[in-house]
């Protein structure tokens, strides 16, 4: 009798199981799951509230995505000190930066596809405390197959940082005023980067061990996620409030004033309606491959190539990448509110901008050790002007995608973009070690330059084909 039961055990044992993970998992989509509409306010408190909302929200979004960067950017600085402390390579480094780049390309276009239909509010709160927690294990282990774990799961979780903050951003600002709130938005990165490098630098030199510059960043990172709980919201319609479009009069053209009510795409929409079947999302994601490359190579590789070829210190690279990350504050709102008053052309300025990145990426060829104010100087310029170039790329797919599905198509065009990082991190480490060992150092570097300048002139060419590109062509 005892044993005609154990079938029937081992079934109940295993609907029981899968209940409890049916049920897990909806628990998950209720924690995501998008804040419900709710009646809407009387029309003086609409007028009352919607300005103080969306400065609300520019002011989360931008807080909140750049402590992401603190927990992101922090490990390029102490590099160096890591290799010396636990006999890293070159190549090793490379190893982990490239894999953090491919998780998190993966993880942006994951999150993005997930985000378009949750709440901005509890996915970001996650994803800061779960990178806060990947910050803190990193620092309190020591050996490379965990390191590179973590790394890349830490990229992966990063993840749900950017398209919580891009569905948020296109639903509370129109498209007529996309180009400069957007851009405003988007020096959110470049001030958590600029800060992250400096941090850690401090961090590590100061409390005595490169183990600091993720220890600390990490608690800032966790009083993020706090005010993040209590400071952003979902939609305005969430809050009480009419869609960005009716507030601001600014209906596009594909949903005029009589348009259907808003809804959630499903993922087949956001995939294959918006996104994979959009030749133009496809041109931006390969010239974000090569973008990115150059973007990325002065905060991945740039302290290590000042303190190797130039001289500087552990705070002097640490402040290479500020300069770099806030040389594109004043230029990412100027450019984005030229591509407004532009009538939207977003890709014309693009291309203008791509212009002085080579010139300065060639002008550092050629300047000598000594001279480390004029390499700062470069870095700047580089960081003026790549940084507009990157928030373009995004606006353009916002204009052509839609709020519905900004965050599937960023992440689909930012998997392209960390692709190439992780490309650039492989074979930059590779070229290092090996290029580096049989005709030094300072050659290896400039072949690593040099690839950078290629793939700069590459991502001209592509964003060229997008000068004549409008949002409501």
């Amino acid at each position: 009798m005892n044993e005609a039961l154990v079938p029937d055990n081992a079934a109940f044992l295993g609907r029981m199981s899968s209940l409890s993970s049916l049920n897990m998992v909806r628990r998950l989509h209720n924690i995501f799951a998008p804040a419900p509409h709710i009646a809407r306010l009387p029309e003086a408190e609409v007028r009352r509230l919607y300005p103080r909302y969306r400065w609300r929200i520019l002011e989360a979004t931008f807080l909140g995505y750049a402590a992401f960067y603190l927990v992101r950017n922090n490990l390029s600085v102490v590099a160096k000190d890591i290799e010396g402390a636990l006999g890293y390579q070159h190549a090793q480094i490379g190893d982990i930066l490239a894999a953090t780049a491919l998780s998190y390309g993966l993880g942006k276009f994951v999150m993005g596809a997930i985000s378009d239909r949750s709440n901005p509010r509890m996915f970001m709160v996650f994803g800061l405390l779960a990178t806060a927690a990947c910050n803190f294990a990193f620092g309190a282990v020591a050996g490379y197959p965990i390191h590179l774990a973590l790394w890349a799961l830490n990229g992966f979780v990063q993840g749900m940082g950017w398209p919580p903050c891009g569905r948020s951003m296109g639903h509370w600002f129109s498209e007529k005023e996309r180009g400069l709130t957007f851009s405003i938005w988007n020096t959110s990165h470049n001030v958590g980067g600029g800060i992250a490098g400096y941090l850690a630098a401090r961090a590590a030199y100061y409390l005595g061990g490169w183990q600091y510059a993720f220890f600390v960043p990490g608690v800032l990172a966790t009083f993020g996620a706090v005010y993040l709980l209590a400071r952003l919201r979902d939609m305005p319609q969430s809050v009480g409030l009419p869609p960005i479009e009716e507030y601001k009069q600014d209906y596009p053209q594909n949903r005029g004033r009589g348009g259907e009510p808003e809804r959630e795409l499903t993922t087949r929409e956001l995939l294959f309606d918006y996104v994979l079947t959009n030749k133009w999302v496809w041109l931006l994601a390969f010239a974000n491959f090569f973008a990115y490359i150059a973007r990325y190579s002065i905060i991945d590789w740039w302290p290590t190539y000042l303190r190797e070829v130039k001289r500087a210190t552990l705070t002097g690279g640490g402040i290479a990448v500020m300069v770099a990350e806030f040389g594109g504050i004043p230029s990412t709102i100027l450019f984005g509110w030229f591509s407004d008053l532009a009538h939207g052309r977003r890709g014309m300025v693009a291309v203008l901008c791509v212009i002085p990145i080579l010139a300065a990426f060639t002008t550092i060829l050629f300047i000598p050790a000594g001279y480390l104010w004029l390499d700062m100087t470069m870095l700047s310029v580089i960081g003026l002007f790549v940084y507009p170039v990157i928030n373009f790329i995004v606006i353009i797919a916002l204009d052509l995608t839609g709020k519905k599905a900004i965050g599937t198509a960023a992440g689909f065009i930012g998997l392209f973009g960390y692709l190439g990082r992780a490309a650039a991190n492989k074979s930059f480490g590779w070229t290092l070690d090996h290029v580096g060992a049989l005709y030094g150092k300072e050659t290896a570097w400039v072949v690593v330059i040099a690839a950078i300048l290629v793939c700069t002139a590459v991502a001209l060419v592509l964003l060229a084909f997008t000068w004549r590109l409008k949002p409501r062509a």
